[in-house]
C-alpha cells in the first residue's frame, strides 16, 4: 500500500526541515501541492512511488478547509496516510522570522497585517487539519537534530498500518512533552542522584539499573503501567490510532525516568508490532 506523508503547521515551525529529511530517506516529497489535486494522487503517482510526503501549508488550506477533511479520509481508503501536524510557540515562531527577515505568508495576502497578528491568525485558520493530525510536534525548544530524530522515531521506523506505541523519558524541569496522550510521574522513587557514584551515570547504565532494581516501588510501578497500557490498547488500535505516546518523568530526565521507559519499551517490544522508544533528554546528559 502507499504511504502517503502530509506535513502541515504553521509557517516557521521546521516543516521544510522535516521535508528534507523524508526526501533524504527515499520519499518522493513534493512542497504545496494545491490541495484540490490530492484525491488524484495515489492514481498518478500508481506504481512509480510507494513512499510520498506532502508540505501543506497555509498559502493553499485556508480556501479548503471545509473539504479537507472530506479529502484525506478518502486518502486513508486507499493509502496509509499519516498527517503530522507541526507548531511552536507564538515567541518561538516571533524569534525565528526576526532572525531570518522573511516576510510571513499571510502578511502576503493580506496587507496591513502585523508578523504577530499573521502567526496567531495561521493557527486558527489550521485548526480543522491540528484537529485531524495523528502525530503533533511542537518544535518550540528542538534543535534540528532533535527533529530529526523525531521524525526517525515516529514516522520513518513506523511501520505502514500499525500503530506506533512509543514510550518516552523527560524531565519535568524541562517540561512536560506536548504530544504525550499518557504521563506518569516518576519522582516518587528512589532516586540516583544522591549516590555520588551513580549521579555522573544515567538510567541507561548498569549500576543505575541494578540500583533500582533493588526497590520493589520500582517494578510495581513500571507493572502498574504496563497492566494499564494493557487494558487499553486493543481499544486505541480499533480507534484507528496511528501513535499512542507514554511519557515517564522524573525530574531531570536522566536516571528513573529512563530506566522506567527501557523497561516498558522492552516489555512491549516483545508483545506489540512497533515501538519505539526515546529518551528525550539524552543529548543534555551527554554534554
Amino acid at each position: 500500500m502507499l504511504q502517503l506523508v502530509i506535513l502541515s503547521g504553521r509557517s516557521g515551525s521546521g516543516k521544510s526541515t522535516a521535508l528534507d529529511q523524508l526526501e533524504d530517506a527515499g520519499f518522493y516529497c513534493v512542497d504545496n501541492i494545491p490541495i484540490q489535486l490530492l484525491p488524484f494522487l495515489p492514481d498518478a503517482l500508481k506504481g512509480k512511488y510507494s513512499r510520498i510526503a506532502l508540505n501543506l501549508d497555509i498559502r493553499n488550506i485556508s480556501d479548503w478547509q471545509q473539504d479537507l477533511s472530506n479529502i484525506i479520509t478518502q486518502l486513508k481508503s486507499v493509502a496509509d496516510v499519516v498527517v503530522v501536524y507541526m507548531d511552536s510557540s507564538n515567541q518561538s515562531l516571533l524569534k525565528r522570522y526576526s532572525e531570518t527577515r522573511r516576510v510571513h505568508p499571510l502578511s502576503l495576502m493580506q496587507a496591513g497585517l502585523s508578523l504577530e497578528e499573521a502567526i496567531v491568525e495561521e493557527g486558527d485558520l489550521l485548526r480543522p487539519i491540528r484537529e485531524m493530525s495523528d502525530l503533533f510536534i511542537d518544535t518550540s525548544e528542538l534543535s534540528i537534530h532533535d527533529l530529526n530524530k523525531i521524525i526517525t522515531n515516529k514516522v520513518l521506523n513506523k511501520k505502514a498500518g500499525h500503530l506506533r506505541l512509543v514510550f518516552q523519558s523527560f524531565g519535568f524541569k524541562f517540561g512536560i512533552p506536548t504530544d504525550a496522550d499518557y504521563v506518569f510521574d516518576a519522582r516518587f522513587l528512589p532516586n540516583p542522584h544522591w549516590d555520588e557514584n551513580l549521579r555522573p551515570l544515567t538510567g541507561l547504565d548498569r549500576p543505575v539499573q541494578e540500583f533500582l532494581k533493588q526497590h520493589d516501588e520500582v517494578q510495581a510501578f513500571i507493572d502498574k503501567i504496563s497492566s494499564c497500557i494493557e487494558d487499553w490498547l486493543p481499544m486505541l488500535e480499533q480507534n484507528n490510532r496511528s501513535y499512542v505516546t507514554v511519557a515517564i518523568g522524573c525530574t531531570g530526565g536522566k536516571h528513573r525516568s529512563v530506566y522506567v521507559t527501557e523497561s516498558l519499551g522492552w516489555y512491549f517490544a516483545s508483545r506489540h508490532s512497533d515501538v519505539a522508544i526515546v529518551h528525550r533528554e539524552q543529548n543534555k546528559h551527554d554534554k
